[in-house]
């Protein structure tokens, strides 16, 4: 039986470098793109009227969605901040416009009459989404390990 030293010093090499990856910056990373993407889809999900509840997925206040302040999914999912508890990594995702939780889950209509339906919007985007993070998740995690034992 042979043993190429070579090579396993290569290898040595490229484990030595994927142990100093920034893995924090590597699950930060992923956190912000699982959030653009939610943000994406619960944008295309939510009902059009005057676009106020569309702009408030990516506005800071009623006002700034009010004001017509747009920004894309990506660009505001950047600027959240991520909040570590344990080994978890949380970006919380809020819409500030004070009549979405009614578009969400619905509403009686005024004097009792009625019922109106919820939209769930947040709700099938974040169902939809967490079915598809692994694959999401597994595929950056392939990438980074790509770069680490093929780069030189």
């Amino acid at each position: 039986m042979s043993v190429n030293y070579q090579q396993l010093k290569r290898f040595e090499r490229k484990l030595a470098k994927l142990a100093t990856a920034d893995y924090q910056k590597f699950c930060e990373a992923c956190a912000k793109e699982l959030a653009a993407r939610l943000l994406a889809k619960v944008i295309k999900r939510t009902p059009v009227d005057d676009g106020v509840l569309r702009r408030g997925w990516t506005s800071k206040s009623e006002q700034e969605a009010i004001a017509g302040g747009k920004k894309s999914a990506v660009s505001f999912a950047e600027e959240l901040s991520i909040k570590v508890v344990g080994n978890m990594y949380e970006i919380e995702i809020i819409n500030p416009v004070s009549y979405s939780s009614y578009v969400e889950f619905g509403h009686r209509l005024q004097g009792n009459i009625g019922w109106v339906n919820g939209r769930f919007m947040m709700t099938i985007s974040a169902d939809e989404l967490e079915q598809q993070a692994p694959n999401i998740l597994e595929k950056k995690l392939y990438t980074m390990l790509k770069e680490a034992f093929d780069g030189n």
